[in-house]
């Protein structure tokens, strides 16, 4: 994995389900477009056809192993980068993804083995800044709980703490990775995220 190249500033945020991942995704992209920014807001599993299998998969559609599962993420993230976030970032906008190659470590790796994942994944580009929503495993389950009549694969209790701890692994192992509370009030997070994005804003322009 390498840095791009490219004059965009790339973003992803990441954590267990319930951290408020997409919310505060929408949170950050709000708030820099106000501010003048050009900003991209996207997600993974993306909605193509690939990432339609990987939602199949983890709602339980369909059944494929988790080696089989984590070739579709890589595949449809090669698409996602192809199609969407190079030619943002290409044209100087602000890419922020709502997860992106670190749930695919910290996900699948409560089966398979790290350095294969992060082989998998070895082409693609890491972001400039990613920040982990960190929330513990038991209100993670709570907020799920209140929000959805059905869990998804990776929602057991034992698995999210699995999950948890290689989010703390990649912390501790990569430049550029943020980790901020989740368990505080919404408004809090946000603007600890916008902190911690707003020296990297340099390298781009407003568009007013």
């Amino acid at each position: 994995m390498e840095r791009h190249k490219y004059p965009g500033l790339f973003i992803a945020l990441e954590g267990l389900d319930g951290a408020g991942i997409s919310t505060q995704a929408r949170f950050l992209s709000d708030q820099l477009r106000a501010e003048g920014y050009k900003t991209l807001l996207t997600k993974e599993p993306t909605n193509n056809i690939i990432g339609g299998l990987i939602r199949g998969q983890l709602t339980g559609d369909w059944k494929t192993g988790m080696a089989a599962l984590q070739l579709l993420f890589a595949a449809d993230r090669a698409h996602h980068l192809e199609r969407e976030v190079v030619p943002a970032l290409k044209n100087k906008r602000i890419v922020i993804s709502d997860r992106y190659l670190f749930s695919s470590v910290a996900y699948g790796a409560i089966e398979l083995p790290k350095e294969w994942l992060l082989a998998i994944n070895g082409r693609f580009i890491v972001p400039d800044i990613t920040v982990i929503l960190r929330l513990s495993p038991q209100e993670a389950a709570r907020r799920i709980k209140g929000a959805r009549f059905q869990f998804e694969l990776f929602e057991e209790t034992e698995k999210r703490r699995k999950i948890l701890a290689n989010y703390d692994w990649i912390a501790s192992h990569y430049d550029r990775v943020r980790m901020v509370d989740a368990e505080a009030p919404i408004q809090l997070v946000a603007k600890e995220v916008l902190k911690i994005v707003k020296p990297y804003l340099a390298r781009v322009s407003q568009s007013g």
